[in-house]
């Protein structure tokens, strides 16, 4: 298996993974997510695949087909309360389902968490949405652990 940025040839691949992680999402939250549908669209891809501050990475198989992705932000925090740091947002990864339980997530992990240390982030972090119990349970096996939790009140 090979990690790789994405590139404009990803694009479809990319897309169908994103309707699975939509689906996901509104399968836990149908009053915040709509679904099926994907939060970028192929012009937005492109652009996104370009930004070296927001990089896109891609498991492929060796065969080249597309197994999963890790959409990342580089973030600067400095706000005068904080200590200045830089850390590597994981704003999204997906394993293709058909893919899943093969190492695919672990190693589009590893690889934006080696990423992150050769940028200078002193950390990972991401989100995960209550109820995603396979996601948080997978994230806890990589190491990471709770930083903060967002509450709410359904009105």
């Amino acid at each position: 298996m090979l990690v790789r940025r994405a590139c404009e040839a990803d694009i479809p691949a990319v897309l169908r993974l994103l309707v699975q992680v939509n689906m996901v999402h509104h399968t836990i939250r149908p009053d915040l997510f709509r679904g099926p549908t994907t939060k970028y669209n192929a012009d937005d891809l492109r652009t996104l695949f370009r930004d070296d501050s927001q990089p896109v990475f891609v498991a492929a198989d060796e065969g080249g087909t597309v197994l999963g992705h890790c959409f990342c932000q580089l973030q600067q925090r400095d706000a005068p309360i904080f200590t200045p740091v830089r850390t590597l947002y994981i704003d999204d990864i997906c394993v293709d389902e058909a893919a899943r339980n093969r190492g695919v997530g672990r190693t589009l992990y590893d690889h934006a968490a080696d990423f992150a240390r050769a940028a200078g982030c002193c950390n990972v972090t991401l989100n995960v949405w209550a109820g995603n119990e396979a996601a948080r349970s997978f994230y806890e096996g990589c190491g990471m652990t709770v930083q903060r939790v967002t509450m709410e009140q359904i009105l």
